[in-house]
């Protein structure tokens, strides 16, 4: 039952972050951002955060490739290492706030993908 502060979209809202929680969290793990991608297609709080976190990983590749480039390319993986990092652990605390959290950047890029 529903109180009456609540109207049935906030109720259906709550639900969506219950359920897709854990799935958006371990998303900005790695290559484990397709798990809500792939197994959570309906579910809009776990395809929000598995977008954001697929840029990141996308992100992490192109660092780690450009890190054959000699001389900057270590500065260059190194500060990405950690900015990337950084972002991924707020992401997962945001995840397990149950908000949605645009991360700067990474979330107009991740507006675009449509699968």
């Amino acid at each position: 039952m529903l109180s009456d502060n609540q109207n049935p979209e906030a109720a259906s809202d709550d639900l969506q972050i219950r359920d897709g929680k854990f799935f958006a969290a371990i998303g900005y793990l790695f290559i484990l951002c397709f798990v809500p991608l792939i197994l959570k297609k309906d579910n809009k709080f776990a395809q929000f955060h598995g977008k954001q976190a697929l840029v990141l990983f996308i992100l992490e590749i192109a660092a780690c490739i450009l890190k054959a480039v000699p001389a900057v390319g270590d500065l260059v993986f190194t500060a990405s290492f950690v900015v990337f990092g950084i972002l991924s652990i707020v992401g997962i605390m945001k995840v397990l706030m149950g908000e949605y959290w645009e991360v700067p950047v990474v979330s107009e890029i991740a507006e675009r993908i449509s699968f």
